[in-house]
């Protein structure tokens, strides 16, 4: 018999996925280039839909694992929460005091996935660039890109949350490695990136096991081709040939392997905020969710955003002394979401208050060497 939890998963999931059928198959079913405007409307949806779920948990979190009685309620809070300052003779407050430790460590996820989200969509449009895609197909490729992330952050937050349960030690590992990540990315704040697609891991690995075909053919991710000399040629209907998967499809792969990396540092960001598994999954997906959207908003002010690196540098070098020191001192959720938001206010308005210093142009660099 399934429990209250699974179930409550499986219905999420279901939701999740009618969704993502809506978006993929109704509402992005012809390719085009999208618009800021139309990006700008669907991260308001986005956003307003995580909202509201925030709003649910807030009034009925405990549907998630199907409290009844105080007694369910002290086993559910001593495995995600032994912090938290129960009331045996009032499960009313109880109850509610949980909901809310439960709506505040979910908004706060959803935070940091979304900042932190910020420098994955970055190197999507490094991606998208190296790989010659069209603007007409960032759509498709991002829609089955956020598929996969949905099922990797599936497979990732419950296995770490097992791990975690049994090993609570891997926290202050996930400490230091979100502290290195932190200088890391302070240190290559202002650093140009690029991939090499012909070295690119992804793409050695395809080219060695699969047969690529070497040009776009739309929006297909496999075609029928016979291979002549070192090149293909595509073969019509009814004629047999070899199953060779399009640059469109490495693009897609190439994505799912960078959100894998980045994963590694996102999923332990997150259960900082929370160890229930249930709620870093609800943050992250509706994180995931409105990437899309996001990117394409990114995409056109992204030259904007000059002090978010530093912005994300802090937050993650927060969340890793905060996990490293959570045997000895316990950050409240409140104080956490209040950091998380401050660090991302600041970085913005930061961005948008402080000008850039001008470069000198090439006339006024001979003019220094001149006078020196």
């Amino acid at each position: 018999m399934f429990s209250t939890e699974i179930l409550f998963l499986i219905g999420f999931i279901v939701f999740i996925a009618g969704i993502l059928i809506l978006d993929m198959l109704v509402i992005d079913r012809k390719a085009h280039v999208v618009s800021i405007k139309e990006a700008g409307t669907w991260t308001l949806v986005w956003i307003t839909l995580a909202l509201a779920f925030s709003a649910f948990l807030w009034y009925y979190g405990d549907l998630v694992h199907g409290i009844h009685s105080y007694a369910d309620l002290q086993g559910v809070a001593s495995r995600y929460a032994s912090h938290l300052k129960l009331n045996p003779n009032d499960f009313e407050a109880s109850l509610q005091s949980y909901r809310h430790y439960m709506t505040i460590s979910y908004l706060s996820g959803y935070l940091i996935e979304k900042t932190l989200s910020v420098d994955n969509l970055f190197v999507m449009m490094m991606i998208f660039t190296s790989f010659g895609v069209k603007n007409t197909e960032y759509q498709h490729v991002l829609n089955w890109g956020i598929l996969g992330a949905i099922v990797l952050r599936f497979v990732f937050i419950f296995a770490g949350a097992a791990i975690i349960n049994r090993f609570d030690w891997v926290l202050i590992v996930f400490g230091f490695v979100l502290v290195y990540s932190a200088y890391k990315m302070y240190r290559d704040r202002n650093k140009q990136e690029s991939i090499d697609v012909q070295h690119h891991p992804m793409v050695k690995f395809l080219s060695k096991y699969f047969h690529v075909y070497p040009r776009f053919e739309g929006d297909n991710f496999f075609v029928r081709a016979i291979k002549k000399g070192n090149d293909y040629e595509l073969v019509g209907k009814g004629v047999k040939g070899l199953l060779c998967i399009t640059p469109l499809f490495v693009t897609v792969l190439v994505i799912e392997f960078s959100d894998l990396i980045f994963a590694f540092d996102s999923i332990p960001a997150v259960f900082s905020v929370s160890l229930d598994p249930y709620v870093v999954f609800f943050s992250n997906i509706f994180a995931i969710l409105g990437l899309r959207a996001m990117f394409f908003l990114l995409a056109a002010i992204a030259d904007k955003f000059r002090y978010l690196k530093l912005g994300v540098s802090v937050l993650l070098l927060f969340i890793g002394v905060k996990l490293l020191i959570h045997k000895f001192v316990e950050i409240d959720a409140m104080w956490s979401l209040v950091i998380i938001l401050a660090v991302l206010v600041i970085s913005i308005a930061a961005s948008l208050l402080i000008k850039p210093v001008a470069e000198p142009n090439k006339q006024q660099r001979d003019n220094l060497q001149n006078n020196a």
